[in-house]
């Protein structure tokens, strides 16, 4: 069985200005900015959500199966995908458009400035996942507004459980509509930023929240996470890294950490912190998916941390 994961594709295209931009733009004339930064280190990774989460459960071998929509662009990637034997069956091509890509330019204190393209993305619901088969498991990750309602409604009109995961597309939605997804999901999986913003946006506490799923996954960085499951809160640890290198992604590795252990139908102590390995591995290395651990080296990461041992079948 896989594992189906609806999300977005995309292309990231990391700069770095060697200086502050506080020292190039004039506070007093920001409101006509007008300013160009000399980026001399750029480099273009492979990203987004679905393609985030699917390379790392392809590292654990848990059969990801992507449901996506590109541009016309997209080669590059899929051949990146086929390389790494990941499932492009329901990766749909949009002619005339654009994969979606971030431009983001880092300054040496680590500001941002960040430009968003959807293109494709933005057509999601092009894709149905009554198309998919032998899926045991779904995630519903920050994609297309239209692509997430539909993905999610016909999850649960399928009757396959689907871990939701609003991440950076949780501001799209008000509270009603959040939930309306929390109602038909299974699992729910937020960081502790958006565990604050979707307080808000429903009027309900964490504790509510949680009772209306098999389990609510709150990621607190480097202070770990949080499951709460089955009237039960389980403090998972976060696992020192080798290095400290680059965030881009570590929730994606998290998620498909958590999201294999679930479809083992392992206990959720055992599942956090298999996640929690993956978060640590991925932020030793730049991108979202350029580290390469075996299958063996996981399993002895695990047992290093945690004292106890798991197999990666």
């Amino acid at each position: 069985m896989q594992t189906l994961i609806c999300g977005s594709l995309a292309f990231d295209t990391i700069m770095v200005f060697p200086d502050q931009f506080k020292n190039h733009i004039l506070p007093d004339k920001i409101h006509m900015l007008n300013v160009a930064f000399l980026v001399p280190e750029m480099r273009r990774e492979f990203g987004g959500t679905a393609g985030n989460i699917a390379y790392n459960l392809q590292l654990l071998d848990g059969k990801p199966l992507i449901m996506a929509t590109v541009g016309s662009d997209f080669a590059s990637y899929a051949q990146w995908m086929d390389s790494h034997k990941i499932n492009k069956a329901h990766i749909k091509t949009i002619q005339n458009s654009y994969t979606a890509q971030a431009f983001i330019t880092t300054d040496l204190s680590d500001n941002q400035i960040t430009a968003f393209h959807p293109g494709a993305m933005n057509h999601s619901h092009a894709n149905s996942v009554k198309d998919a088969k032998n899926v045991s498991i779904a995630i519903i990750a920050p994609d297309g507004r239209d692509g997430m309602f539909q993905h999610a409604r016909e999850c649960h009109e399928s009757g396959i459980p689907y871990l939701f995961d609003p991440g950076q597309g949780l501001p799209m939605f008000n509270g009603d509509e959040l939930m309306h997804f929390i109602d038909m999901a299974d699992y729910l999986a937020v960081n502790d930023y958006e565990a604050q913003l979707l307080q808000e946006k429903t009027g309900q506490s964490i504790e509510q929240i949680a009772e209306k799923v098999k389990a609510l996954i709150v990621t607190l960085g480097a202070s770990g996470s949080v499951i709460y499951a089955a009237g039960q809160r389980f403090e998972i640890p976060s696992v020192e890294a080798t290095e400290v290198v680059d965030p881009t992604g570590c929730g994606d590795a998290y998620r498909a950490g958590l999201l294999y252990g679930i479809a083992k139908g392992w206990d959720w102590p055992t599942s956090g912190r298999l996640a929690s390995i993956m978060g640590a591995i991925k932020i030793a290395s730049r991108g979202g998916q350029n580290h390469k651990p075996s299958k063996a080296h996981i399993e002895s990461l695990y047992e290093a941390a945690f004292g106890s041992s798991i197999t990666l079948s």
